[in-house]
């Protein structure tokens, strides 16, 4: 299928799986809106959230002939992953299903952690995605506010992230758990000052790859992979950005955040044809 994926957060987190994706499916054409203008999602109430999904995920559609969407924001998962399955005409794939399957595959001791912001860690996502891998495990969890506005201003380590992850990780090191889910894709990104807090004896857990992972299946079982001729012939997909916030803003971060395959940013909502 000549078609893209698509995808959406609401900043620069969801690039973290849009890398996961790149690398596993180099053929495949994919479409990244970023909601930079109305991060972050975290704070606001879930309704909003999942109006801003709707419309995230219906110009993917519309506006861009997606093959399939990607939610890739845990705020936005929680607040609107059934309606968008239910509505959408393409496959939809989310964050936390993935990511909970890598936690509770990683864990030795059965005592597992998870953060995110506050509007995924109060609907109780991960508690249900947990519980539905049948896997009998202790969950603590903690919401981290503050640190997907150090990721969105490129500030990814120092003094003022350590001090901040040093108080909002207290409850997950109290609980002495063996692995730590980063429940928002914008958490990898401190993920070397979050490591540093937990300690070696803590693996830490990306649902990206799992995600992407996740993705390559849905679209073979659909029969929506592109074909590729051979190994030695693979082409190279063609990846467009956008941001409804401001555009060299998004294309200088997320392009030092992402690698080179982000050298231009496209305003969302785009131009009426």
């Amino acid at each position: 299928m000549e078609r893209p994926i698509g995808m959406f957060d609401s900043g620069f987190g969801g690039l973290t799986v849009a890398r996961a994706l790149i690398d596993l499916l180099p053929a495949e054409d994919l479409v990244y809106i970023g909601d930079t203008g109305r991060y972050p999602y975290g704070s606001k109430p879930l309704d909003d959230v999942r109006d801003y999904a709707r419309e995230l995920a219906w110009s993917l559609v519309d506006d861009y002939d997606a093959k399939a969407v990607v939610v890739a924001c845990n705020t936005a998962t929680a607040a609107g992953l059934d309606e968008l399955r239910a509505e959408l005409p393409v496959p939809v794939v989310d964050v936390i299903r993935p990511g909970a399957r890598a936690l509770v595959a990683t864990t030795t001791t059965g005592r597992v952690g998870v953060i995110g912001t506050v509007g995924t860690v109060s609907s109780g996502a991960y508690i249900r995605a947990v519980a539905e891998m049948g896997v009998p495990v202790s969950l603590a969890s903690a919401a981290c506010p503050g640190f997907v506005e150090f990721v969105e201003r490129g500030q990814t380590t120092g003094d003022e992230v350590m001090v901040l992850a040093e108080r909002l990780l207290a409850p997950i090191v109290d609980a002495d758990v063996d692995s730590l889910l980063l429940g928002c894709t914008h958490y990898p990104f401190l993920a070397r000052t979050i490591g540093d807090v937990m300690g070696p004896n803590v693996t830490l857990v990306s649902s990206a790859d799992e995600t992407a992972f996740a993705v390559r299946d849905r679209l073979d079982e659909s029969g929506l992979l592109r074909a590729v001729a051979g190994a030695s012939s693979v082409p190279r997909g063609r990846h467009r950005f956008a941001s409804s916030g401001d555009i060299e803003v998004f294309r200088d971060l997320g392009g030092r955040l992402l690698g080179p395959e982000l050298d231009q940013t496209e305003p969302w909502p785009p131009a009426a044809p």
